[in-house]
C-alpha cells in the first residue's frame, strides 16, 4: 500500500474509533440523567401489577429524582410520592412488609399497585398519569366537562398547570426511556 493510501486509512479509522468512543459516552451520559436505580424492585412490582417498568422509572424520576426520602408540600412521600390515603388503600388488598413509605421496596410496590388501579379505570396513559398526580376523582371530571374533554375519552386540556406540565414531563420522560433501553 503507498504511503499516502496507509495515512488516510489510519486517518479514516482513527476517526471511526474517535466517533464510536464518542457515540457510547453520549449514551452513557444519557443513561445517567434517565437511570434505572431500584431496578429490582421496579420490575418486580411492575411485573405483579401488570404495569411498563418504563413509565414506572419515568414517574421516579419526575416525582423525586430517585431520592428515596422526598417528601413534598401536599404529604406525599418517597420514591414515588406516595400519599398517606393512597397507602392505606393499596393496604387493604396488598399485604406489604414491614417498613414506611421510605423504604423503596413498600413505596415502588405501592406505586405500582396504585397504576394498576388508575390503569383500570383510565385505557388512556396521560389520563393514568393525570390521575396519578391530580387524583381519579378530578380526571373523572375534567372527562365530564366539555371545557376539558375531547369528546372522545380523553382530554383536550388539563386545567391543573402543575398536573398538565406533570403529564407531559412524565410522557417526555417515558419516550426517552424507550429510546435508551430499547424497550
Amino acid at each position: 500500500m503507498k504511503p499516502g493510501r496507509r495515512r488516510l486509512c489510519t486517518r479514516v479509522l482513527t476517526i471511526i474509533i474517535i466517533l464510536s468512543a464518542v457515540a457510547l459516552s453520549l449514551n452513557n451520559i444519557t443513561k445517567l440523567a434517565y437511570p434505572m436505580h431500584y431496578e429490582e424492585q421496579v420490575y418486580r412490582y411492575a411485573g405483579e401489577y401488570g404495569v411498563d417498568p418504563l413509565l414506572v422509572f419515568s414517574i421516579i424520576r419526575a416525582e423525586s429524582k430517585f431520592f428515596p426520602y422526598a417528601n413534598s408540600t401536599s404529604g406525599a412521600k418517597g420514591l414515588m410520592q406516595i400519599m398517606d390515603i393512597t397507602f392505606e388503600h393499596a393496604s387493604s388488598e396488598v399485604e406489604f412488609s414491614e417498613g414506611s413509605l421510605y423504604d423503596p421496596d413498600v413505596n415502588v410496590k405501592a406505586g405500582c399497585w396504585y397504576i394498576s388501579r388508575l390503569s383500570e379505570e383510565f385505557e388512556d396513559e396521560s389520563l393514568v398519569i393525570a390521575a396519578y398526580n391530580a387524583g381519579p376523582a378530578n380526571v373523572k371530571k375534567w372527562l365530564s366537562e366539555e371545557a376539558y374533554s375531547d369528546g372522545e375519552g380523553g382530554l383536550d386540556s388539563i386545567p391543573y398547570p402543575e398536573t398538565s406540565a406533570y403529564v407531559e414531563r412524565v410522557l417526555e420522560n417515558h419516550s426517552k426511556y424507550k429510546k435508551i433501553y430499547k424497550r
